[in-house]
């Protein structure tokens, strides 16, 4: 989106019906608007004003407040005026396309998507991370979320990034200011501690990049996959976990065609918990009676998607029948599990095998003892969960972070890299250690926009909901 100094209007609550909604101006003069609505310009600015809402003609569309912001006292840094009536979506629509009709001459035009906020990123009123901010509180879908973007919105995550680029800057200002004056070039790693001061800076980013992490969990949730052969209780697990029958049960295999996802919360964090169809091999096995297992198409079909959704799973449950042990079935299914991705064994149907509720943790990987059929168990699953999600982190200052910040970060953290090997060649690989210490500067300055892309602002505000 281009920034334009004309007007822009738009209802800046909810679709829907509701005691209050709220229709937001925003210009850099609004004074010919309130004329052409009101009559007058005499509206004292952070001060309500109960009075009639009305068409051009005079009849009355409602009654409600108008409170006005002078600029720069406002969200975007300009002239604000906001219209709050009853909040029904008629009426809201009438009093837009009044306002709409007042500012023509002035050029007002409806807002886009995210506009608000991108003029207040513009205007300097937030920064690019705050402005992000601003959309996952809005979206926050559990507390601990809304806490994390509200910390966000107030400047903690910006102030910590600011904090590490004075850090980088200062660093980079030794080394530039030895490249200007070649004869204090001598042992200037070792006088200026040099290297000292960029493992500091290494130290800190990793605890940043460690916290954002975490916090990235809390906006889009783990994603966690369930994969194993039919009739492992895949779905019954799925159910124990969701406390809902979401998926169908039957002793039947290959119930399961196509994966089922549903989102829970434990203790604040979302898991998004995919069921998917068992996996098996077309005449593995001989079925009683000795009839020889077929895979339809569909099943097939299921089973392709089911390899497909362990690819990109955060962590995986292979769940596993503990009244029969294991089988090479189960084998070659953890042979094409990647690399990298935390597995679970799940052993279900103890109240079958005689098992007892337990974790063990193995070098392979945590295993778990438990009945989906009966919920024993469950809590020991959701524990190890939380673990691996990193919950034990949360009472630490948390960053609602979005991809684009940890790419940043991850980034910046191989450019320090590169800069410590650079730092390794003693005083002869001066102008490239800071070149990296500059780089390392604009992949944590994109992350609050002091250098982003026209493109990548217009993606990130085009998300935003309209009036926002």
């Amino acid at each position: 989106m281009i920034y334009e100094p004309i007007p822009i209007a738009a209802i800046a609550t909810a679709p829907g019906r509701g005691g209050i909604g709220v229709v937001r101006i925003s210009g850099k003069n609004l004074a010919p608007v309130i004329s052409a609505l009101f009559g007058t310009t005499q509206f004292k600015p952070r001060h309500a004003s109960y009075l009639p809402f009305t068409q051009e003609d005079g009849t009355v569309i409602d009654q409600g407040i108008a409170i006005y912001f002078k600029a720069p006292h406002s969200y975007t840094g300009e002239d604000v005026l906001e219209l709050q009536g009853h909040g029904g979506p008629v009426v809201m629509q009438m009093l837009l396309s009044r306002c709409l009709e007042a500012g023509k001459a002035s050029g007002l035009r409806l807002a886009e998507p995210g506009e608000f906020t991108q003029r207040a990123f513009l205007n300097d009123k937030l920064d690019l991370a705050q402005a992000e901010a601003v959309s996952d509180l809005i979206e926050a879908s559990t507390e601990a979320a809304a806490k994390s973007a509200s910390q966000s919105l107030s400047g903690a995550f910006s102030k910590v990034i600011h904090d590490l680029v004075d850090k980088v800057v200062h660093l980079r200002m030794l080394v530039e200011a030895t490249l200007d004056f070649p004869e204090e070039e001598i042992d200037f790693l070792e006088k200026s501690n040099a290297r000292g001061q960029l493992s500091t800076i290494q130290t800190a980013l990793q605890k940043v990049f460690d916290q954002a992490a975490q916090g990235a969990l809390l906006r889009a949730g783990l994603n966690i996959v369930l994969a194993g052969q039919p009739n492992v209780g895949k779905s019954s697990l799925l159910n124990a976990l969701a406390g809902d029958d979401v998926a169908i049960v039957t002793p039947i295999a290959g119930t399961t065609r196509d994966k089922v996802t549903e989102t829970i919360h434990i203790e604040g964090i979302p898991l998004n918990i995919i069921d998917t169809a068992g996996i098996r091999h077309e005449h593995d096995d001989v079925e009683p009676g000795g009839i020889l297992n077929v895979i339809d198409t569909v099943e097939r079909i299921g089973i392709e998607r089911t390899w497909a959704e362990v690819e990109k799973a955060d962590v995986i449950l292979h769940l596993l029948d503990a009244s029969r042990g294991p089988t090479r079935a189960d084998e070659a299914i953890v042979a094409r599990f990647p690399d990298g991705v935390p597995v679970i064994r799940v052993w279900n149907k103890i109240d079958i095998s005689g098992h007892h509720a337990s974790v063990d943790q193995m070098e392979d990987a945590t295993h778990i003892y438990l009945s989906a059929q009966d919920h024993i168990g469950i809590d020991l699953l959701r524990k190890e969960l939380l673990r691996i999600a990193g919950w034990e982190q949360t009472g630490e200052s948390l960053y609602l972070a979005r991809e684009r910040h940890l790419i940043a970060l991850k980034h910046a953290h191989e450019h320090l890299q590169t800069a410590a090997e650079y730092a390794a060649q003693n005083d002869q690989s001066l102008d490239l250690f800071a070149e990296e210490l500059r780089l390392t500067q604009d992949r944590l300055n994109s992350i609050t926009g002091e250098f982003s892309s026209d493109d990548l602002l217009g993606v990130i505000f085009s998300r935003f909901c309209i009036g926002k």
